[in-house]
């Protein structure tokens, strides 16, 4: 069988060939600690739980829910969003589920790019960025985020690259737990008004943030919601990765877009998650955030005792290291898993930019931690 020649395009996807090595010395009866993927290991809130237990019982969600979403998960999501981030918006045209944020992100580029149209995207960055845009024929160029700016990308950069159809954006960050504020919102939506740039700003880590600091929401920039939409998941505040359930706002243009494309693909959330969200945004999270804080804490130390360069977030629940001198971030990934299995993710599976780097992920509870990072000190690769 001859595959469709988009696909060669593609590199190999970041995780699952971590899942791919991972499996294999499981298989061998090895116990790896997992520090590699962001999926957190806090159960999901009982009362979202006791909610979709009653909600599956009702026959009205056995049917097709509709595509853009029940309206009270619509209108709720409006409340939260006006609550939260001061941003007004309209249920009916500004507000889109997704059947998960990855899903929104990879199908946006088929509702706004035609084939050769310039997409930017942060390099190091979330791989579905790229992907999905080189598979929607793409001209994908890289927005270079390097340390010395806080990994945000030089505002200039939007016009350096050529005329472009749409920019992506993700703050907090992954894979550094890099943060914008309002102030950098703001020049880079006037750039992008400027330009004639679409943005997307994937905001799935905004309730993960540390030290003080509170994401705010680029629609909250003057301009915004003529250009710009921001993507939100369940995944992550409210630990519901397996639920498959997010959200899109802003540009009502853009959204109706991709509400045309959706359309013709998938057919919206299950009805009864969709019921268990609108009890997820009238609950609470604190506790999550007071748990990624301290696991947060007890890997930053031991990093520092450990003597290696790293990034230190103020958002999402990952930590960006520098590999020691003389590995490339796949040789020191390999090592760690073959010598010690441990499992973190090489930097460069996040674009150029990320080589030289591995991610932590803070999703595992703090013995597992404490433990991968003793190993990995057991193998004195820095001077401390």
């Amino acid at each position: 069988m001859r595959r469709a020649e988009r696909l060669e395009k593609l590199p190999p996807y970041l995780f699952d060939e971590l899942d791919k090595a991972k499996r294999s010395l499981s298989q061998r009866g090895t116990g790896v600690i997992d520090l590699a993927v962001g999926d957190p290991d806090l159960p999901t809130p009982r009362e979202i739980v006791e909610r979709m237990r009653e909600a599956v019982t009702d026959a009205s969600h056995h049917r097709y829910p509709g595509y853009i979403g029940h309206a009270n998960l619509r209108e709720a999501l409006a409340s939260w969003f006006h609550h939260r981030f001061g941003v007004s918006l309209d249920p009916e045209s500004e507000i889109l589920v997704l059947i998960g944020s990855k899903e929104g992100l990879g199908h946006l580029p088929l509702a706004l790019v035609n084939p050769g149209e310039k997409v930017l995207v942060p390099d190091p960055g979330y791989p579905v960025y790229a992907n999905t845009s080189l598979m929607a024929g793409a001209d994908v160029r890289s927005l270079d985020l390097e340390e010395s700016n806080g990994f945000l990308p030089e505002i200039e950069q939007l016009g350096s690259r050529g005329p472009a159809k749409l920019v992506f954006l993700n703050y907090p960050n992954n894979p550094t737990g890099a943060v914008a504020d309002e102030k950098f919102y703001d020049r880079l939506v006037s750039s992008a008004a400027e330009k004639g740039l679409m943005v997307c700003n994937d905001a799935a880590y905004s309730e993960i943030t540390f030290g003080g600091y509170r994401s705010p929401s680029i629609l909250a920039s003057p301009g915004a919601m003529e250009c710009a939409i921001e993507i939100h998941s369940f995944s992550k505040t409210f630990n519901m990765t397996g639920w498959r359930i997010g959200f899109a706002v802003g540009n009502r243009e853009m959204l109706r877009a991709l509400a045309q494309v959706k359309v013709n693909l998938d057919s919206c959330v299950f009805g009864a998650i969709q019921e268990a969200a609108v009890t997820a945004v009238s609950m609470e999270y604190d506790e999550n955030v007071r748990v990624y804080a301290a696991r947060r804490k007890l890997a930053l130390e031991s990093l520092s005792k450990l003597g290696c360069h790293y990034f230190r977030p103020k958002g999402t629940f990952y930590i960006w290291v520098r590999v020691p001198e003389g590995y490339s971030s796949v040789d020191f990934a390999v090592r760690l898993l073959e010598e010690t299995a441990v499992c973190v993710a090489p930097g460069s599976g996040f674009g150029e930019n990320g080589e030289g780097w591995f991610r932590i992920a803070l999703t595992r509870p703090e013995a597992e931690i404490a433990e991968g990072l003793q190993r990995l000190a057991g193998l004195n690769l820095w001077t401390s």
